[in-house]
């Protein structure tokens, strides 16, 4: 049985730091929100017990990577939890890489979690997606979004989620070839981790900000070129810890004119939001999701 698997990219709408754990986790508020537009995975499970990835980017073929790593945590889960009783599960993944690296759009989060979601039908497995949600946490805060499918207001660590309905729109997105490491951004000094806690509906009436985007555009003077050029055309924002800006639109055409006059040294793509995961539309038309 040989499946593509979509992997979608995410923007986050607002992102809040409320603060930081004894362990050195934050506390986040964001509004996770899904787009059309992502990588795929092509899995191919066989009995060789090992799982191979195979990409033209050469760079993410190791063992840190996180399709290699969401695959080892659901076999050691599922042999822990007396699902499979051998660990003679294996498979060939093919990435087709279309969320830039170091972007902000979790590329490497969603990509562990379709991992995690197929895996968990071609093996068998029949994990809950809550259950395969707390595995994710091992490997990022955003994997349980991406596990749970739907555009949501997340707090905690990222294991909190509270699904909403938002109305869909069109976001361009630039890459301003510029990665940008998570973890470099969470331990940045300058972090203010004192944003206030707020209940979602005066969040989601508030005026959206990140709280990441002043350090970013601080660091990094072209990413501050970009959000002022975008900004003059729609309200326009950096998603996650960066490096990627969005601008919103609601229609498709107002997005394609003004790609059209994004510096030739970025890179940049048209989406439309959506609240249901596609992979998760996937799922619901093959009639294969799991759900307890």
């Amino acid at each position: 049985m040989i499946y593509t698997w979509p992997s979608p990219a995410k923007i986050n709408l607002f992102l809040y730091v409320t603060g930081i754990r004894l362990d050195g986790y934050h506390y986040i508020q964001t509004l996770f929100q899904i787009l059309n537009y992502g990588d795929t995975l092509t899995i191919v499970p066989n009995k060789t017990s090992h799982v191979q990835l195979f990409t033209r980017k050469q760079s993410l073929i190791n063992i840190k990577n996180s399709i290699i790593h969401a695959a080892q945590i659901l076999k050691e889960q599922a042999l822990l939890y007396g699902k499979i009783h051998n660990t003679n599960f294996g498979a060939k993944i093919f990435l087709k890489k279309r969320i830039p690296l170091g972007s902000g759009l979790g590329g490497a989060s969603s990509n562990a979690a379709t991992t995690f979601i197929a895996l968990n039908q071609l093996w068998n497995t029949q994990f809950t997606l809550e259950e395969l949600s707390v595995f994710g946490l091992k490997i990022g805060t955003d994997v349980p979004g991406f596990i749970m499918g739907h555009t949501a207001v997340i707090e905690g660590i990222g294991e909190i989620l509270y699904p909403i309905t938002q109305k869909e729109k069109w976001y361009l997105v630039v890459y301003p070839n510029i990665q940008i490491l998570t973890k470099n951004m969470f331990s940045n000094p300058l972090l203010k981790s004192n944003s206030t806690k707020k209940p979602i509906k005066i969040l989601l009436k508030m005026p959206f900000k990140n709280d990441f985007q002043d350090l970013v555009i601080q660091k990094f003077i072209h990413i501050k070129q970009l959000l002022s050029i975008l900004s003059t055309y729609a309200p326009s924002r950096m998603s996650g810890t960066g490096s990627c800006i969005f601008s919103e639109f609601s229609d498709k055409k107002s997005a394609q004119k003004i790609l059209a006059l994004i510096p030739k040294n970025m890179k940049g793509f048209i989406s439309k939001s959506v609240n249901i995961s596609p992979l998760h539309n996937m799922l619901y038309k093959k009639n294969i999701l799991f759900i307890n």
